[in-house]
Parts: structure tokens; sequence; C-alpha cells
């Protein structure tokens, strides 16, 4: 929901002082590690803001990750730098324009000493365009070991520290550093960004609260994030303290990558259960409205460099190694495993699957043989040490049982290791494993499928020709369900790591399978895996990123809330603030006024306690005691419940059920609109209804004269706004010939007769004062719902009617909160509604002051 009451906490400026201020917008300055920043205006010089005018440069991009794709090696007293080679974020250069100019931010993997740091910066921004970022050891050591590795990690993989022997707990200091790392990328990035220009892309979770940073500096930032990481399910998620920080912050992306739907679909989840965010899919594209922003959700896997890997594949060293493979592991079956050592990799499983097969099958002793890779760990604590000791201690059980003279079941290789010599593996491997219990993605299976398709060089030096080179381009991918690369690889075979026999039983299959399946098989993955490569997803994602970004020009943005809740408000042009000063002098000039009121959010806020209050009360009767004044409650209540709420307001028109019934004053018998009075619908509509709350848990049924509502607000969001839209198709399919029509609202569907809207309510109100002689040349109305944007359009077109313009000569159409609207102004909460009509109750002059605070 819109915090409506933010902008006003704030102090922000009105559109006449941002236009007195000549176009300057407010940032923020932050104090201290962990303080919460401040809103102020600049005074005659903004550095920092939108308006700031850089000169023309070269295209941009600046890519943003934990580690920039440098090695280091200290050489005595000096540092020598070069690429890393095997760096995505080094990789993802070729899916850019060939004019582009790539800048990194990020760390290195070397402590630099302090004196060094200068210099060291100044050459890798001159030879590599790398900007590093010097964190100091304690505040990296909390960051990224204990925050990042200790407790992120874990919780995004699905384990919960239940008790500290499983896992480390949020740890308030290490978020705070956390906090101060993401702020030091922030300074980095803003040290280099010409924001009307360049396009930034911030890496996986490390970094999630570094777009708030960025967005608070620059409002119109072009901004995309790519979470290489899993993201849990919102059971999960919502166990971190910070969640609704770290939520905000993507929101605060104009683009936001996922590798798989289901990582995606967990993230709408929680927007939507802790921030009553709703998405939708527009050709394509999944979209949250945000504060008048759509943030686009994209979902594509990463994928590989092709060329790099084939060049590997293409030199003498890698088919020697080959040869010298082959010949060591002559008459053998390899299975491979290549993984981190890490505690979510399910290696001792992939162990115990090996050692179920070898128990069930004896003829494959002594032939299958499954060597692991393993690279070295990320991260560094006891957890690691007991996956190490679990996983060495498995292998060796297994070797023992079953190793025979010149024949080890289990091949344990302690990384790291060269990527000629992982190719030449991945080359010699019949099958390739990878069990993880839950991972990002994992590009594993990509390398092998490629290593597996062989090269020129590779075959000849093979000795490989003809037909024969079938037997290379075939291979069998194990595959756990639980990782981002599984659903992209539709010919492997996928299991569930905990279930040791299927496992097993996986790998008997890749064992036995026949050639030409595998072939098959092999075919199917190189297909799609030489076709989305780092290049096609970094193109994909760029030109997302740049179409996502296309209307920031096109609106005025003003941010909103402190510290790490900051976002910012995107609003048309000529949406304004509506201010008494602004409306005082149009309401003194007039004589004949139409003030159009709705309820619940406008008068009232959205709470338990539904009946006005006696300063709603107050102010209305004395609009009302004006004869000047024509006041109306334009609601979706039924008439009964108004009636009696509003009865002190003897002169208060009241418009009920959406303006089905409507009476002029507390004396005047109820009208109806003058449609058909013929209900036999609810006949037909109750007992759909009546389904749908039995099986929704939290929802129930308003029957009102003329209409009837499914209301879901208390049942679970996901669930009750699953069974809306059910709803809703099945009602519009049984109504399909009675004439009602059948709408979705915020939290309600609705069944009403078709022709009533509160859009007729302003045409019939307009049209019967004209008929008496009393045309209003004042019209005010204020709404807050998707019902109230009936009567904006409708009095906008009044408005453009040349009949009516030149009578209705003010009008203030007014929605509450900032968001897109037909209205032209807005209040942002029902307070500021209550002041504004106070304002106008006191606008006649100092006698109707003085009579008002009487009453």
């Amino acid at each position: 929901m819109l915090s409506r009451s933010c902008l006003g906490l704030l102090n922000l400026v009105s559109v006449d002082d941002y236009q007195t201020l000549g176009g300057r917008v407010p940032r923020l300055v932050t104090t201290a590690a962990g303080d919460v920043p401040e809103l102020y205006i600049d005074g005659m010089e903004n550095p920092g803001s939108d308006d700031a005018v850089s000169p023309a440069r070269r295209e941009r991009r600046i890519v943003v990750a934990n580690q920039l794709p440098i090695r280091a090696f200290r050489e005595g007293r000096k540092w020598r730098f070069e690429w890393d080679r095997d760096s995505l974020v080094l990789q993802l250069k070729d899916g850019f324009p060939s004019d582009v100019e790539v800048l990194y931010v990020g760390s290195l993997k070397a402590e630099i000493e302090g004196c060094k740091q200068e210099e060291v910066a100044q050459l890798l921004l001159e030879k590599f365009r790398c900007v590093p970022t010097f964190i100091p050891s304690e505040i990296h050591n909390k960051f990224y070991h204990g925050f990042c590795k200790h407790y992120l990690w874990p919780l995004f993989h699905y384990m919960l520290p239940m008790s500290p022997s499983q896992g480390a707990r949020f740890d308030r200091e290490q978020w705070k550093a956390y906090v101060l790392a993401n702020r030091i990328f922030a300074e980095k990035v803003t040290e280099i960004i010409n924001p009307d220009e360049d396009y930034v892309w911030v890496h996986d979770y490390h970094l999630m609260i570094l777009p708030t940073f960025l967005r608070k500096r620059f409002h119109r930032v072009k901004l995309g994030f790519f979470l290489h990481n899993t993201f849990p399910s919102s059971e999960i998620y919502r166990t971190l303290p910070v969640r609704e920080d770290i939520l905000r912050a993507f929101l605060n992306c104009d683009l936001i990558g996922f590798h798989t739907f289901d990582y995606a679909r967990h993230f709408l989840s929680c927007c939507s259960r802790m921030l009553g965010l709703d998405y939708e899919s527009k050709r394509g594209y999944i979209g949250l409205d945000y504060y008048g922003r759509t943030v686009t959700v994209k979902i594509l896997p990463a994928g590989i460099h092709m060329g790099l890997l084939e060049s590997v594949l293409s030199l003498p060293q890698t088919a020697l190694r080959v040869k010298e493979l082959k010949k060591e592991y002559e008459g053998k079956v390899v299975i491979l495993g290549v993984d981190d050592m890490d505690l979510f990799k399910g290696i001792s499983l992939k162990f115990l699957a090996l050692g179920k097969l070898l128990e069930v099958d004896e003829s494959l002793r002594g032939r299958v043989v499954l060597v692991q890779i393993l690279n070295a760990a990320r991260s560094r604590g006891k957890d690691i040490q007991d996956v190490k000791n679990e996983s060495e201690a498995i292998a060796r059980e297994i070797n023992e049982k079953y190793s025979q003279p010149g024949y080890q079941p289990i091949v344990y290789i302690n990384g790291p290791i060269s990527t000629q010599e992982k190719a030449a593996y991945y080359a010699v491997s019949e099958c390739c494993v990878v069990n993880a219990v839950r991972d990002g993605m994992n590009l594993v299976p990509y390398e092998y499928t490629v290593c597996r398709q062989g090269s020129f060089a590779l075959d000849k030096a093979l000795g490989v020709e003809g037909e024969d080179k079938k037997t290379l381009k075939q291979s069998v991918i194990i595959v756990s369900e639980f990782i981002g690369c599984s659903p992209s690889l539709s010919g492997a075979i996928r299991v569930n790591p905990w279930n040791i026999d299927e496992v097993a039983e996986a790998m008997n299959s890749a064992v036995t399978m026949s050639e030409a399946e595998k072939h098959l098989r092999h075919e199917k993955h190189y297909k799609y895996i030489s076709s989305h490569d780092v290049a096609y997803w970094a193109r994909s994602f760029d030109q997302d990123l740049d179409r996502a970004c296309r209307e920031h020009y096109s609106k005025r943005y003003w941010g909103v809330g402190l510290g790490l809740g900051f976002r910012i408000v995107a609003l048309d042009p000529t949406f304004r603030k509506l201010s008494v000063d602004h409306i005082a002098s149009a309401y003194r000039d007039t004589h004949s006024r139409l003030i159009l009121l709705d309820y619940d959010g406008t008068m009232m806020p959205q709470a338990t306690i539904k009946t006005p209050s006696k300063e709603v009360i107050t102010v209305l009767n004395y609009l009302c005691s004006d004869p000047e004044n024509m006041v109306f409650i334009v609601s979706g209540r039924d008439k009964d419940c108004l009636s009696k709420w509003f009865s002190p307001c003897e002169k208060l028109g009241l418009s009920a059920e959406h303006g089905y019934f409507t009476r002029w004053t507390k004396d005047s018998p109820w009208e109806t609109c003058g449609l058909t009075t013929d209900f036999e619908w609810k006949m037909i509509a109750e007992p759909v209804m009546a389904l749908y709350t039995e099986a929704t848990d939290g929802s129930f049924i308003e029957h009102k004269e003329s209409a009837m509502v499914w209301h879901h607000q208390e049942a679970d969001p996901y669930f009750g706004s699953c069974q809306a839209k059910e709803l809703l198709d099945h009602l519009e399919s049984v109504l399909a010939n009675e004439p009602v029509g059948v709408i979705r609202g915020q939290h309600i569907v609705e069944v009403k007769p078709q022709g009533v809207s509160k859009g007729k309510v302003v045409e019939d109100l307009i049209s019967i004062m004209r008929s008496k002689g009393k045309s209003p040349d004042f019209l005010l109305c204020i709404g807050d719902d998707r019902s109230d944007e009936d009567m904006f359009e409708s009095i906008a077109l009044s408005v453009s009617n040349p009949a009516l313009s030149t009578i209705i000569s003010k009008v203030f159409a007014c929605t509450v909160g900032q968001k897109p609207s037909m209205a032209e102004y807005y209040l942002d909460d029902t307070s500021e509604v209550i002041k504004l009509l106070e304002g106008l109750a006191t606008a006649a002059g100092p006698s109707a002051s003085i009579i008002y605070q009487d009453l």
C-alpha cells in the first residue's frame, strides 16, 4: 500500500516551490555508517542532482560486482595485474555494442596496502577501466565472510539458523558492515557516473541495497540488477529482519533479472505479501507498479563464453592432456563432478549414490569411476570444514570397500586446477553429475557439453575421423531439479539429490544408455547452449534495460522515505499537490459549487473503525450550511449504512452503491438511477460466490440492494488474488447474458448493474443542477481508488465539452496518494483531505472562520 503521509512528514516542496527553485530536486546527504540519510534542498549549486549538465561523451556501461575481473600478483614490492578471463562480468562485455565503453567497479581479491591504494586505483582505471573499492579489512570480514557467506548465503539456500550450531543468526553489526560496504560501492559509482547517459548493471546478492543508494543520489539513473543466487520462497525470506529494506532496494532498479521463473515468482510473491504490490504481464514482460514507476522483471539464465572454451579446446596442451587421461582411464566409464567446497553442493550425497550403484550392480565395480574436482571454498568456517570432513570420510569408506588393483571408484582432486585441465576431464567423461541440493545457476553442465562437442584440433590429436567423431559428441547430464540451469537442460536426467536410490539409478541409466540416445541428448543441449551464450544473455539484458528506462524523462520524480526505505515517486509533469491557497481564491470567486467526496480511504482511512469521526461530521456540516454549496458523499457502501453514519448531516447529499441510489438531503427520498430493478441475476451469482468463500479462508460476501461484493482482504494475499481472478472469470461466464457488469477492485470482486458507476453520478448531478438553473461554476472531486477514477474521467470529458467548459470554470479533480491517476491533483492522505476541507470552510472570510471554530 502507498504510504501517503511520507511526503508530508518530509515536508517536501510543492510544485510551485519546485518551479521557484528553478527545477532543482531534493537530494539526500548521508552521515556516518548506518545513519539515516536526511533530505534537503540544495542551495545555488547541486552537483549531484539530475539537472547537472554533463558534457556529451561516449555511451557507457558501468558494471558493478563484488569482485573486479582482475587477478592481482605480488612481485616483490610491486603489484602486477591481469584480466581474469574466467570472470562472468568480464565476459558479458561481448554482449554490448562494439562502440560502448565498459567500466568495472568492484573489489580486488588481494589486500592492497593503504599507501599503495591511490597508485593502484589510478593504474587500474587507466589500463583496465576498473575502479577498485578498497573496503577496510575489518568491514570486509563482517560484510563478506559474515553477513554474505554465513547468513545470507545459507538463508537464500533455504537453511534457517534454528540454533547456533546450524548456521549464523542475524547480527546487527554484520548488517551495518553490509550497509557500509554497499555505500562504499555507491560512492565509487558516483565518482565516475554520468547519470544522464550511463547505464549501471549491478550483480548479485552482495550488493542488494546498492540500488537504494544510487537512486537516492540520482533519481533518473538507468539501473539494472541481476541476482545470480537463488531467491527463496516468501516463507523463508520473510524471516529476514531487514526484509523490506532489501525488497525496496530491488524495487529502486528499473530492471531486475533472475535465472529462472521460480526465483522471480518467489520475489514477486514477497513483494505481494510484504509490500502489497501486484504485478502483471504485458506483451511478455512482467511489470511491478511501484509508486508510479514500472519495475520490469526479466527471466533469463546466464550462459558461458563459447569462444573462450573453444580456444582452450584447440590448444595442443589440452589435446595432450586428453590423450593422457584417456590412457589413464582406458576401459573405464568416467563420471565427473565439478563443485565448490560448499554446504549445498551435495557432494557427499553424490558419493553415497555411487556407493549405492556399486552395491546394487556388481558388474560396474572396476568399471565406473567418479572423478570429483573440488574448487576452493569461497568462505571459511566450521561448516566448510565439516562438509569437507564428511565428504572425505564417505569417499574413503567407498574406496576401501570397492577398490581393486588399478581401480579406485572415487578420485578426489582438490583444486583449483587450470581451465585446460578441467576441459580435458570434461572431454573424457561419459557423464556429468551436478547434484546440488540448492544452487543459483551452475554453468558446469554447459561447459561439459561444449567440451564434449570437441574441436578440430582435439579430433585431430585423438585421431578421430568420420563417424568416429560422434563418439566424442555424446554426453549425459544428471542434474538436480533444485538448480537454476535445470529448466534449460531439457535432455538431462533430472533427479532429487536427496533421493540416493534415484541418483544411483540415474547413474546406471547414464552408464548403460545407447550411443544414439547420448548423441541426441547432446545435440539438444549443444544447440541451446551455443545459441544462448553469455553474449546473448548480456545483450538481451542490456536491450531490456534500455527499454525499461525510456520513460525516465517523461515524468517528474520526488524522493520519498528515510534511510533504506527510500524510493522515488514518478508523477506526470502536470500532476501537482492541491493546496488550500491554490483552491481558496477559486472557492471565494464562485457561487454555485459542487463538492463530491468519496468516503473510504478519502474522508476516513482504511481501518477497522469505519464510522466518520466528529471532525469529519463537523466540516461536512459547515460546508453544507453554505447555500452556494452542494456537497455529496459518493460511495460504494449501501444506503442504510450511509444514512446511519451521516444522520447528523441534514443537508448532505448521499450517493450509495456507486450511484445506484441517490438522495439530495436527509429529508428527501432515495432515488434510483432509473436502471432495471430486476435482480434475478443474484440467484446465479450468489452460489458461485459462496463456493469461493467456502474455499478461501478469510473471504466473505457483502450483500447490497443493487450489487454483490466478494471481499478477500483478510485472506492469504497470493491465494486470495488467484481466487479473485478465477471468480472473475467464473462470474463473467455464468452472467454473460445478464444486464450486469463484473469488476475487480482492490481486494474485491463486485457484480453490479450495467451503467452504474461513480462517473454516471457526476454526469447526473451536473445535469440536474443545470436543469434547476444552478449550473456549477466550481467543481471539487476527491477520491482514492479505481472506482473514483470513473468520476475523474467523467469530469475530464465534461471539461472538454465546449457547452460545459465555459460554465464550470474552476475544476479540481484530486486523488489521495501519489500514483498514476486521471486526476490533475493529489493529497497525501485522509488527514490532508480534512485539512483542505477545513481550509475551504474558512476561506469565505474572517466571519466564516469564527463560525467554523464555534462549530
